[in-house]
């Protein structure tokens, strides 16, 4: 049996000590490092790697907010609108048209598109006057060459005062309410109509149908 004079650890101690230093470490990790900034892993000795910062990744982060921002904004105003009266705007039905010295005798068109009215200028007897020709819809047109009014729908035909003579036309066109504004100029009022239904007593020699000039 060894004795302690024999025993090699005891003899030589440092030989113990780099024995022990020269072995691998018993809790060495071993394996991919976790991503993070843990302080743990730097004194460990492990890098902490992040990932990488590139113009794409910037690219799509921002784009990635704006569509969250655009969703939201949206969401938003769908919101809003939902406590909002619903309200329905309407043309206007009474407006001027301009002073009577600006129309010559026979039919204007200029507020054929706007206001769905001719305006129509006549010499008389006994003094010359003015009307308002009305239509709901532009089905009419007003044919020069033929001095009368055409409706392309269904063949109908007017004379220069509206009056119908040709096609399934039931009755003439309607006349709007003519008058003057204390500055002169013509007031047109859509809202009151003058009409000569069929079989009934026409409307067209009432005030307001027409305006003498």
């Amino acid at each position: 049996m060894a004795g302690p004079e024999t025993d090699p650890v005891k003899q030589n101690p440092e030989t113990t000590k780099a024995a022990a230093a020269g072995s691998a470490p018993a809790n060495k990790y071993v394996g991919t490092p976790a991503v993070g900034t843990s302080k743990a892993a730097a004194a460990g000795g492990i890098a902490a790697v992040g990932p990488e910062n590139s113009a794409v990744d910037q690219r799509r982060r921002r784009l990635a907010w704006i569509g969250i921002g655009a969703f939201l904004a949206a969401w938003f105003l769908a919101f809003f609108r939902f406590f909002l009266p619903r309200t329905l705007f309407e043309p206007r039905t009474s407006f001027k048209i301009g002073f009577p010295s600006d129309y010559a005798l026979g039919v204007d068109t200029k507020w054929q598109q706007k206001f769905r009215i001719w305006v129509r200028s006549d010499s008389g007897p006994p003094v010359r006057d003015l009307r308002a020709l009305h239509s709901p819809g532009l089905h009419s047109d007003w044919k020069p060459s033929e001095n009368k009014f055409k409706c392309p729908c269904h063949g109908s035909g007017y004379d220069s005062e509206g009056i119908n003579f040709e096609g399934p036309a039931p009755r003439p066109m309607d006349r709007a309410r003519v008058e003057l504004a204390p500055d002169g100029q013509i007031i047109v009022d859509v809202s009151k109509l003058y009409s000569w239904p069929k079989g009934q007593p026409s409307q067209f020699s009432d005030p307001g149908s027409f305006l003498p000039t």
